[in-house]
């Protein structure tokens, strides 16, 4: 484990050299284009007509041909990857060289496009019936064999009467198309005649025409404007040879999605102290941005960046208005504009209701962003199967992932494992020919190679620490009481999965252990002791003496005495104070709480909706999991401002009360059979004329607004009281940890609903796709289940049928569970 380690701190060395080094280049994270450097490789120079004005331009498309033998920004071959293609083999036939990559080119278009034109059930992007079949002409006269034989044919043709409806019918209304048909230049036929005069009314002052590199290659080699070739020169000396899909590219917006990528991969805990000197630029910048009229052809990119930085800034504490990135909102025409283009505005859409996820008591605006967003992004599923625009990997399941699970009913852990196993899948923004990607940087593997190092590692830990706790509940007893549930697994999965702690082992335990005293308590007061021993049990918590308990009483007495030692014992290590007391003191005001509830369900007596939440709030103990974490996390911070005899701080005190109303919500049916007061049933006698669905209703709006009280606290950074940083955080994952149990069920009485997510957070190998080199270089002892892209990996493998493999790194090399070795070639071990 210790080597494991190490390797974590090298790799996160290596990117902060590269990540945030003082001479960073930010354009080397944009992913260049090959079907712009393609158009850039077309032009011929001035001099010599015979040769490429841009010859480093065509040698980079004779270096980045994909293994697969497309040319694209994503290994996975989609109908992106066609037109590029075609692309970027014409600008090979125009100046007759890579004969080897069109001899691999041309099968490969061929063989993908039956497969991925037929399956788009003739239904197509706008964009691409305009750009697909100009490729495909560009191609033809440049003397390449295209053809579509069969039924691929039909569909192609289809596609080429797509195009002529569009220019037929958009020819007059040009001005109000998004993106306007000039920015489309380079793939309109010749047959659409434009006036080299209306293309120069177009250019831009910095002259590029939409800022697109490859309508401006054409537009410079349709008119020889200086401006043109001013652009273009400008464009290669910033950003190399192969070029973005658009130029300029806005810098700051690269350094958000890099910092973002931190985030989603899980390793943004290694940075702290970068992350949050780049986000301090950042939120000077975003506080003193004047306003000014955005060009059409930007508003998807600014969208998408002011949503990030919201999101970002406020996750960290800053004050940031929500009408920083809601300016939208004001305007009638671009509302009716976003839902009119709306395929080209899927990713700013998605980062808006992301974004609007972390809404505060009273914003409005937030609501209101929230909701169009939500109808935006439902309308663009129910419209995938009309135009499949969706087509990109895997972003329908991301939206709708978004969609139907809440971001406070997700837990951290379980999200870094879905966007490392989606590494190239997630971090794209349409540019309106093509979805544009931002994190080559995962490409170069060292990132993902440091979030796969990171995850793994973390589960070497949870594997041993749960194994830990089984043991203590089976010592103690407490899994032996022969009733009420067995939640060991289920109470460390939440913390674990939940927490950003990093290496805390003892704040884990200690948080574990709690919850299943809890949990085993709570059920010895509901179901199994009779009330002479549940108040003999809270006499002797309020005494903190056992000598009167015998049986179940004494089991869980003992449990709580000997946890409650420890914590007072290491605190006292760390910090010199003796909170025995307090700890004391808390648990006693939980256990006499069970007793209330305990009395009120075997006389019968029906509390108050006040009576009954001043004493709830306490009996759910979601105080008894996160204050002693807490108090040990923090030395500085003496435990009597976090505990003591009833009175909390206000964000537990919104916590507990959260988290009592989030279990009654989904616990009335079970808890009204076995006789239990709930809330829930408590309204209805209150309120005559209130049915279930009314009540639920009532109390969930209650709870909406408690959250957003909770998170407003949690993450303003002087929202009053002295509770740190590191604290608030953990009242944050506890409040999540609720919401995952309770989010439209109660996840936590059963005895099945959280073991495939238990599974992937502890125990699952991850599931990478790499495709020839890929592979991270992992310490020994790390397991990873590993998909070989289907491209050729049979030309390497013995195991030519078989494409994935579950593969353990020993000191010898990578190998699989059935001892054979697997092939050098595909894991790039040198």
């Amino acid at each position: 484990m210790e080597e494991a380690h190490l390797s974590i701190q090298n790799l996160v060395k290596k990117v902060k050299e590269e990540m945030f080094s003082s001479s960073l280049d930010l354009y080397s994270f944009v992913s260049p284009s090959a079907y712009d450097t393609a158009w850039l490789a077309m032009i011929p120079d001035n001099e010599k007509q015979e040769h490429p004005m841009f010859q480093q331009c065509l040698n980079w498309l004779l270096n980045n041909q994909n293994e697969n033998g497309l040319w694209g920004e994503s290994n996975t071959p989609t109908i992106y990857c066609l037109p590029a293609t075609l692309a970027c083999m014409a600008a090979l036939s125009k100046w007759e060289v890579g004969a080897h990559n069109i001899e691999k080119g041309m099968p490969s278009f061929h063989a993908h496009a039956e497969n991925l034109l037929t399956n788009q059930n003739e239904a197509y992007p706008h964009w691409y019936s305009i750009v697909f079949p100009g490729m495909v002409e560009v191609a033809r006269n440049a003397g390449l064999e295209v053809t579509f034989p069969g039924g691929l044919k039909e569909v192609v043709e289809s596609i080429f009467d797509e195009r002529k409806q569009i220019l037929e019918m958009e020819a007059h209304t040009d001005q109000y198309h998004y993106p306007p048909l000039l920015s489309y230049l380079e793939a309109l036929p010749l047959t659409y005649k434009i006036d080299q005069e209306v293309i120069l009314s177009h250019f831009n002052e910095d002259g590029s025409l939409f800022q697109s590199p490859s309508a401006t290659a054409k537009a410079y080699m349709a008119t020889g404007n200086s401006g043109c070739m001013m652009y273009l020169k400008s464009l290669i000396q910033r950003c190399g040879y192969g070029v973005p899909h658009m130029y300029p590219v806005d810098e700051e917006l690269i350094k958000l999605c890099m910092l973002n990528q931190l985030d989603k991969m899980g390793v943004a805990e290694h940075f702290h102290e970068e992350i949050e000197e780049a986000l301090a630029d950042v939120y000077r910048d975003y506080m003193n941005r004047v306003s000014e009229d955005i060009p059409i052809n930007r508003l998807p990119i600014q969208m998408y960046k002011d949503s990030i930085a919201f999101r970002l800034l406020r996750m960290r504490g800053y004050h940031v208005s929500p009408w920083n990135f809601c300016w939208f909102l004001h305007h009638n025409d671009l509302l009716i504009h976003i839902e009119d283009n709306y395929e080209y505005f899927l990713s700013s859409m998605l980062s808006v209701y992301r974004a609007t996820e972390l809404r505060f008591v009273e914003e409005n605006e937030l609501e209101e962003a929230r909701s169009f967003s939500r109808k935006f992004l439902e309308k663009a599923i129910a419209l995938s199967t009309k135009n499949n625009f969706l087509q990109f990997p895997n972003l329908q399941s991301l939206i709708e992932h978004e969609l139907n699970l809440p971001w406070l009913a997700r837990l951290d852990h379980l999200e870094h494992r879905r966007y490392i196993e989606e590494n190239d899948k997630t971090s794209f923004l349409w540019m309106g020919k093509a979805p544009f990607f931002w994190s080559p940087y995962l490409q170069k593997d060292l990132l993902l190679q440091l979030s796969i190092e990171n995850f793994t590692f973390r589960q070497s830990i949870y594997k041993n620490e749960l194994e830990k706790l089984k043991r203590w509940t089976e010592e103690s007893g407490l899994n032996q009481m022969g009733f009420g549930r067995e939640k060991t697994t289920y109470c460390y999965f939440a913390i674990a999965a939940s927490c950003k702690l990093p290496y805390f082992s003892e704040i884990r335990s200690i948080v574990a252990k709690s919850a299943v005293i809890v949990t085993v308590a709570d059920d010895f007061f509901d179901k199994e002791g009779s009330l002479e021993e549940l108040e003999d049990l809270t006499k002797a918590i309020r005494r903190w003496h056992c000598m009167s308990l015998r049986g179940h009483g004494k089991i869980i007495f003992d449990a709580l005495n000997n946890l409650v030692i420890n914590i007072a014992k290491i605190y006292f290590e760390q910090h010199r104070q003796n909170v025995m007391k307090y700890l004391q003191v808390m648990w006693y005001q939980t256990f006499l709480s069970w007793l209330i509830e305990a009395k009120w369900s075997k006389s019968g007596y029906v509390p108050s909706i006040d009576e009954y939440l001043e004493t709830g709030m306490i009996s759910v103990a979601a105080h008894t999991l996160v204050l002693p974490a807490a108090s040990l996390m923090n030395p500085a911070l003496p435990p009597k401002h976090l505990i003591k005899c009833n009175r909390y701080e206000t964000l537990t005190k919104l916590l507990m009360v959260s988290s009592r109303l989030l279990n009654d919500t989904q616990s009335y049916e079970k808890e009204g059979k076995d006789g239990k007061m709930n809330l829930v049933m408590l309204y209805m006698k209150e309120i005559k004329e209130a049915d279930i669905q009314d009540s639920v209703s009532c109390i969930e709006n209650i709870l909406d607004q408690k959250k957003k009280e909770l998170l407003e606290h949690a993450l303003v950074n002087d929202m009053g009281g002295q509770m740190p940083k590191s604290c608030k955080e953990l009242h944050l994952s506890c409040l999540k940890v609720f919401q995952m149990f309770f989010y439209n069920a109660n996840r936590f009485d059963s005895e099945t609903a959280l073991l495939q997510d238990i599974k992937k957070a502890i125990y699952d190998p991850l599931e990478v796709q790499v495709q020839g080199s890929m592979l991270p270089q992992l310490t020994v002892g790390h397991k990873l289940k590993i998909n070989l892209l289907s491209s050729n990996h049979g030309n390497h493998c013995r195991k030519s049928l078989k494409t994935s493999f579950i593969c353990k790194m020993t000191s010898k090399g990578w190998y699989e569970q059935s001892k054979f070795i697997m092939p050098k070639v595909i894991l790039g071990i040198v």
